[in-house]
């Protein structure tokens, strides 16, 4: 079965009905993200998305905040874009540093890291393109906590990813964060199936 590519509004269940199953839905969400995240260095996490985790995260903002229809589109608008569309990953990236002075402190050293994201495997190197809908470095040089990165691979790449035993290799070339994490197997598994 092909992977679904959008999610509409005819995907989005009551909210009753959510309501009623959030419990038994958040404990599978928490299975099917397990292999789909990958700490790069001591602060930062890759979350790959997909379609299940984004239909995840709009009706747990739709049961949070509450917003009604108005809301729904809102939301399609914000987490459509996050779903792999066939020949590309995408990830919800996030520098998680619970202090505030350290968490300023790094971020601030930090502009530009979103353009330095990188998967090598197989000899190939793809290097990811941030999110368009706004500016995740301000003026001064700051980048933010959360980034949005896609990675978009060639028939070719997809085929090396997706061979078995494949060591990838996901880091940033950024001056500040250098760091790097060899993708464990279940991951690479897990993240194969995005493609078409």
């Amino acid at each position: 079965m092909a992977n679904k590519r959008e999610i509409t509004h005819g995907d989005i269940l009551p909210p009753e009905t959510y309501a009623a199953e959030r419990k038994a839905r958040r404990l599978q969400m928490v299975e099917v993200k397990r292999h789909r995240r990958i700490e790069v260095g001591p602060v930062c996490t890759f979350y790959f998305e997909n379609y299940e985790t984004m239909w995840h995260q709009i009706h747990e903002m739709l049961f949070i905040e509450k917003g009604g229809e108005e809301q729904i589109e809102d939301e399609l608008r914000a987490y459509n874009p996050l779903i792999p569309k066939g020949s590309e990953l995408v990830a919800t990236v996030m520098f998680e540093i619970d202090d505030p002075v350290r968490r300023k402190s790094l971020l601030s050293r930090l502009g530009g890291v979103e353009e330095t994201a990188f998967l090598a495997f197989a000899g190939q190197r793809v290097v990811g393109t941030p999110e368009s809908d706004v500016d995740r470095t301000s003026t001064e040089g700051k980048a933010s906590s959360v980034q949005f990165i896609h990675f978009t691979l060639t028939p070719e790449q997809i085929a090396a990813f997706r061979a078995a035993g494949t060591q990838v290799v996901i880091g940033f070339d950024h001056p500040g964060y250098g760091h790097m994490s060899v993708m464990p197997e279940v991951a690479r598994e897990a993240l194969a199936q995005d493609f078409d």
